[in-house]
């Protein structure tokens, strides 16, 4: 595998449930994403492209074949192993931001940046500079219910990058936001992975979203093909 791989699905297949009730949602999937790559994973609701992703982030292990992050297969790993290399792996940013509402947007980047063993003042460092390379240096004190939709999913970008991960995976990260609001998010999601040097896998519905990567990828019937 080149040295240039971070994350790679080698013949990977998985599905819910078992025996009559078994239903296949991946069939034999190859998939790799390399340093600088900017791809789009698209399909129509319900095609899987939410189980694709959480297989990518070793949230979901597959029923066959590997997932390898820089080299190493991760079904291999005890689940501690696991969440540890991600945190220096994989940042993951939702469709709906999950932000923690009794915390600040200051407080809520800190977190994984703490967690991937900053100490408090830099993981504040750390915090203010994402938000400021967001926009939203004037928003770090407030809290989530204080924020609009596409602030409160810019605050969960920065926090995704907190732990310097090598690769971003987004789930519909727009499908919240009016078009406006969206374009912004996403042209400056796309400005940031190229000066952070941070891959970006998106899933999206929306063609209008996967245009603006590098490459496009459709899953259809368990199976991902280039578009």
């Amino acid at each position: 595998m080149s040295d240039n791989v971070l994350l790679a699905l080698r013949q990977v297949s998985f599905a819910y449930g078992e025996g009559e009730t078994s239903v296949s949602v991946l069939e034999g999937v190859n998939f790799s994403v390399e340093a600088g790559q900017r791809l789009a994973l698209l399909g129509r609701s319900g095609s899987g492209k939410s189980t694709l992703m959480n297989v990518l982030a070793g949230l979901l292990l597959p029923d066959q074949g590997s997932v390898v992050w820089q080299g190493t297969d991760i079904t291999q790993l005890t689940e501690s192993k696991r969440v540890a290399l991600r945190r220096q792996t994989i940042g993951v940013v939702y469709q709906f931001h999950h932000l923690l509402p009794e915390f600040s947007a200051e407080e809520n980047v800190m977190l994984p940046a703490m967690l991937s063993g900053y100490s408090p003042s830099k993981a504040k460092k750390i915090a203010v500079q994402l938000l400021q390379q967001v926009g939203l240096e004037h928003r770090v004190a407030h809290r989530p219910g204080e924020l609009s939709g596409g602030e409160r999913q810019r605050v969960a970008i920065a926090r995704a990058l907190a732990g310097n991960p090598k690769v971003l995976l987004m789930d519909e990260p727009t499908g919240n936001l009016d078009e406006a609001t969206a374009d912004h998010v996403l042209s400056m999601l796309i400005d940031l992975s190229k000066t952070t040097e941070t891959s970006l896998v998106i899933v999206t519905h929306d063609r209008r979203v996967a245009a603006q990567t590098d490459q496009q990828f459709e899953l259809h019937h368990g199976q991902l093909q280039s578009v």
